[in-house]
Parts: structure tokens; sequence; C-alpha cells
């Protein structure tokens, strides 16, 4: 577990999360990417409580992720399992756990003020906050990806899944763009990441 922990998280955040760990008894797998999650909790059948975080993740959204998880099982282990996943218990306890880790020994200092706002009221994803994501990246590895809000109005795109839009105009906080296909309009976070498609034909 330490040699996990000291590959995928900030040099200070190590024996404080593996502390945390130990001491509720977590499971803890690190696994290949997800689209659609970066971890999640889950009570086994045989009473485990089993942590899984992508391994793709930066040390600073790693560490975000997985204090978010334990949020999930301290939280249900105090008010039961009845609770919302996301509701005003988990938020507590998560900001609750969260507090020891915001400092400049951990975080960067371009971070820090987003995740003091952040933290204020978590959202269920760090994906949502528009702001802290793009943030977060920047400490990513480079990719061939980009953000939605970072493409010219009238852009051609392509999802994870193979699905193809055309930036529109923006409204208000997210930006509505069409699926080349069918032409629903759809509502995009301005930190949705896509693949930029350049001298794209639509043949009919």
């Amino acid at each position: 577990m330490d040699r996990i922990l000291q590959k995928y998280l900030p040099e200070r955040a190590i024996t404080p999360c593996l502390d945390l760990v130990k001491n509720n008894k977590v499971h803890l797998k690190v696994v290949n990417k997800r689209v659609t999650r970066h971890g999640d909790y889950r009570l086994m059948p045989s009473g485990a409580h089993q942590i899984t975080v992508n391994a793709n993740l930066n040390p600073y959204r790693f560490l975000i992720t997985l204090i978010h998880e334990i949020a999930h099982l301290l939280a249900f282990e105090k008010y039961g399992r009845r609770i919302k996943p996301h509701g005003k218990e988990w938020k507590t306890t998560f900001q609750y756990l969260m507090l020891p880790f915001l400092r400049p020994e951990i975080f960067p200092s371009t971070l820090l003020p987003l995740l003091a706002k952040h933290f204020r009221n978590p959202k269920a994803s760090s994906g949502t906050d528009a702001q802290l994501a793009i943030a977060l990246k920047e400490y990513d590895p480079p990719t061939d990806h980009t953000f939605v809000y970072e493409l010219p109005l009238g852009s051609i795109f392509r999802l994870y899944n193979g699905r193809i839009f055309k930036k529109g105009d923006r409204k208000v906080k997210r930006y509505e763009c069409t699926e080349i296909r069918t032409g629903r309009l759809y509502l995009f976070q301005p930190n949705a990441e896509v693949e930029l498609i350049k001298d794209f034909v639509h043949e009919k």
C-alpha cells in the first residue's frame, strides 16, 4: 500500500492518506482509466470497503478523488445507507477530511484558492467545477485533447465514444453544440475534454 500511495500522491499527503486507508480498513485498487468516473466506493458482500481510483490521474486529482471516496465510506458508516450519495452528510464529511490537506506543502499555490472556494460546497464531481477542473488539468500529462471552451465557434469535435458535434454559442455557463448525425442540440460544460477534427466533411 505504501508503494501505491508513493507513486500516485503528493509526497506530504502520503502518510495521512495511508492512515485513513488503514484505519478504515479500505481495500484500495488503482485501475485503468474510466471515462465516466475518477473513482468509486463499494461495500463488498464480504463487508469489506473497496475503493478504486483511476491510474491516469495527476497526484492532486488522485488525492481529491481518494478523499472523496473515503468520505462516502465514513458518511454511510456514520449516517446510514439511506442518505443521498452526495447529500449534506457526504459534503460535511468530505470538507472535514479535506481540510488538513489544503496546505501549500501539498497543493500548488495556484490551486489552493480554487480548492478553498470549491470546498465551501463540494460538488459530486470536481469535473463539474469548470474553473477547478481546468486548473487541475495543467498538471496532467500532455494529450491530443482540448477543452470545449478553447475551440473556435463552429469547430467540429469528437467525443471519446465517437459521437461528433459542432460547437455553437455559449448559453449561460455551458455551450450549445449540435450532434452532426442527428441534428440534436446538447449542452456541454466548458471543461469537457474533446478531440478537435480538422477538415471534417459531413456526408449525408
